[in-house]
């Protein structure tokens, strides 16, 4: 009985071994198609004829969508939802916020929508006798991550090159 029990343990043994064996050839065949160079000169030389992946091409999440990015559209979001806010305060209490904080549970603003950080923008916001200036500013200003600037009047304008204000051109 001892001997039947060893050689079914054998046997047992065997296979595992052979199964982690293929495994592991498995492994290092697949390892073997993909080579790794450590030479930066070579690296280098490999990337630029190899093209740069591209991120896909933003959609647009309504009809006349003005965002160019993903970035963009939640920037232009955040300010659609702060004017909206400013415009239900102001119906409320005859005059704009002057701050972010008292819009705070306005409309659908909340208490975070007060910080200035908004992921790739910053916001800036300024009280004026007449109403207010809303910016919205890109940590990295490009084609696709275009600065925004909203005043009481709600129109926002837009601009690739530097800050927007008034005068920069309205997005639709």
């Amino acid at each position: 009985m001892k001997t039947a029990l060893s050689v079914a343990k054998a046997w047992k043994i065997a296979v595992t071994t052979s199964i982690l064996l293929m495994i592991s050839l498995l492994t290092a065949a697949q390892t073997a198609e993909t080579p790794q160079t450590s030479a930066p000169a070579q690296q280098t030389a490999e990337a630029s004829q190899t093209p740069m992946l591209q991120q896909p091409a933003y959609q647009p999440k309504f009809a006349g969508d003005p965002a160019r990015s993903e970035s963009e559209a939640k920037a232009l979001g955040y300010m659609r939802t702060v004017l909206r806010a400013q415009k239900e305060y102001k119906k409320k209490n005859d005059k704009f916020a002057s701050s972010l904080l008292a819009l705070v549970h306005t409309g659908s603003f909340t208490r975070r929508m007060a910080s200035p950080d908004r992921g790739d923008y910053t916001v800036g916001f300024k009280p004026n006798k007449d109403g207010f200036d809303l910016t919205l500013t890109p940590k990295e200003l490009s084609a696709d991550h275009r600065s925004f600037w909203a005043d009481e009047h709600a129109d926002i304008h837009a601009d690739e090159e530097k800050a927007a204000d008034e005068r920069s051109p309205k997005i639709k």
